[in-house]
């Protein structure tokens, strides 16, 4: 009797010279199974492996929420999964979380990770939605008020790596930038629609942009001309707006005018502003007495808001207490991971 066939050995992925470029051609960062190594020598070089997103202030975070077994905890923007793991593992046993999300790309991926722990069945609660209906999953899922809440207002790397979701200006894609690429309209389009003065108030208000009427002709200018449907399309123009201004006025470089541009359309397209002010509306509802929220965010306008709803709730009694400021990465963390270098952090315990 003969032997049995050896398992048929899986190729890897073919591509052009020693070190792809390509984002679906980094197999061995989207393969993290069979390329742990290499993607620890990833991480401990400092940067954050393709497909990936490491959780930003943990320790942190975990401090100032203090969750311990038997909590009701709700991660309000699961993303990779990462504070999650982290609230999980503070909560049990006896404890649970509830997890939302609104992308439908990543987040089968991230329940598919966090099932594979060990952990009761009903430990954990995952469901597709902005965190502007958190009050609504509650209801739904007949919930209690959580003694513990996170959200993360941040983009997950998991979009900013993939050329094909629009959120990076570094490799050339669709002008995309939503969230929830099913529904809404791509940047692309909200783009086409604007003329210059509604482009620049878009610059001001969303991204505290220097210079956004110029900035916002240019553009207006260059999509009469030709539309603008690529990442690199828009990238290009700016730089090309910024090199024909005055070299003394007082920005680093083109680079930072293309990430507000950026980040200004992403949040229109996905009205983060306005998901966030609903969300900070109804959170004093869905908190216990004596349970506390933190809240990461990463640019002015969203600090603005946390910060300017927190003080209002302790005025009107809502909160007993406060942060008086905000608690930002350490070095060592800034160092080890470049993404969380804008991050701040803010946190409130209701009354």
């Amino acid at each position: 009797m003969s032997d049995p066939p050896l398992e048929k050995r899986r190729r890897r992925p073919r591509y052009h010279g020693s070190h792809p470029r390509a984002f679906h051609d980094k197999y061995k960062e989207l393969d993290p199974e069979r390329y742990a190594e290499e993607i620890a020598k990833v991480v401990a070089s400092g940067k954050t492996p393709a497909g990936m997103h490491r959780p930003i202030m943990v320790p942190e975070i975990l401090e100032i929420l203090a969750p311990k077994p038997g909590d009701f905890a709700i991660d309000a923007t699961l993303g990779y999964g990462g504070h999650t793991a982290a609230l999980l593992d503070a909560v049990l046993p006896g404890g649970r979380v509830l997890a939302l999300d609104v992308d439908p790309i990543e987040l089968p991926k991230t329940a598919a990770r966090l099932r594979a722990l060990d952990m009761p069945p009903d430990a954990l609660l995952i469901r597709r939605s902005n965190f502007a209906g958190l009050d609504r999953v509650l209801a739904a899922d007949h919930l209690p008020a959580a003694d513990v809440v996170l959200a993360d207002l941040g983009v997950s790397s998991m979009q900013l790596d993939d050329p094909a979701r629009g959120f990076t200006f570094k490799r050339p894609g669709p002008l995309d930038l939503r969230m929830n690429p099913r529904r809404g309209r791509p940047a692309a389009g909200l783009l086409a629609s604007l003329d210059a003065p509604g482009l620049a108030h878009l610059l001001e208000v969303n991204a505290d942009q220097p210079d956004a009427r110029a900035l916002a002709l240019a553009i207006v200018d260059r999509q009469q001309r030709a539309p603008i449907t690529t990442t690199t399309a828009l990238a290009e123009t700016v730089a090309n707006a910024c090199a024909a201004r005055p070299a003394d006025r007082g920005d680093r470089g083109a680079d930072d005018s293309v990430r507000r541009v950026f980040q200004a359309l992403r949040i229109a397209v996905n009205d983060e502003f306005g998901a966030l002010d609903a969300f900070l509306r109804l959170l004093p509802g869905c908190l216990a007495s004596g349970g506390r929220v933190a809240i990461l965010t990463f640019h002015s306008g969203e600090d603005r808001r946390v910060k300017r709803a927190f003080k209002d709730g302790v005025r009107s009694g809502t909160f007993r207490r406060v942060a008086e400021e905000v608690v930002r990465p350490g070095a060592d963390e800034r160092r080890a991971n470049p993404r969380s270098a804008a991050a701040k952090l803010r946190w409130a315990i209701r009354l």
